[in-house]
């Protein structure tokens, strides 16, 4: 998540490790905080593997600032792991979330469709936190108001969420 992240930010445009920390965290923090200790060994790694560079630009007050690019090889990389996302990217609602923030990225509307119904399909799917032996229990049977709370909010994004994918996929398709 973190890699495609970067990948995702520096897409647009090149920015400065701090600045880019910021974008992160903005859209993953709040679940995942993203600390510098985890930061800089995935922008190496990806600078390593021949993704991005680091210039180096004068400081506008002190030290000198690296700004980080991406290569067009980690343009074709980003664009590779939009089209293929595994499936935790598909099922886990964090990584989802990341992988839908970049998605613009690839400029096949069949491609964007392709990854739209693996989400789709994944929602279709009966699914509950809870259960009775191998029964999903339904928020209506719980006694616990906070885990019909749980099941309530959850039936809510869902349907929100399988709204937006219909009319998006329709968008697209058409």
């Amino acid at each position: 998540m973190l890699e495609l992240a970067i990948l995702g930010f520096l897409y647009d445009t090149p920015l400065h490790g701090y600045e880019l920390r910021k974008r992160i965290s903005a859209l993953t923090g709040h679940v995942r905080p993203v600390a510098e200790s985890t930061l800089y060994p995935a922008i190496k790694r990806l600078e390593k593997a021949g993704l991005l560079v680091r210039a180096t630009e004068p400081g506008a007050v002190a030290a000198p600032r690296h700004v980080l690019s991406l290569t067009a090889e980690g343009r074709i990389e980003l664009r590779r792991r939009l089209t293929e996302p595994d499936e935790r990217d598909i099922t886990d609602e964090n990584r989802w979330f990341t992988v839908l923030a970049f998605l613009r990225h690839l400029d096949d509307a069949p491609a964007q469709a392709a990854v739209l119904r693996r989400r789709l399909a994944f929602l279709e799917e009966p699914a509950s936190f809870f259960y009775d032996g191998d029964r999903a229990l339904r928020a209506e049977e719980l006694d616990d108001p906070f885990r019909r709370g749980v099941l309530t909010i959850a039936r809510a994004t869902s349907r929100a969420e399988l709204s937006w994918l219909r009319a998006t996929l329709e968008s697209l398709d058409g």
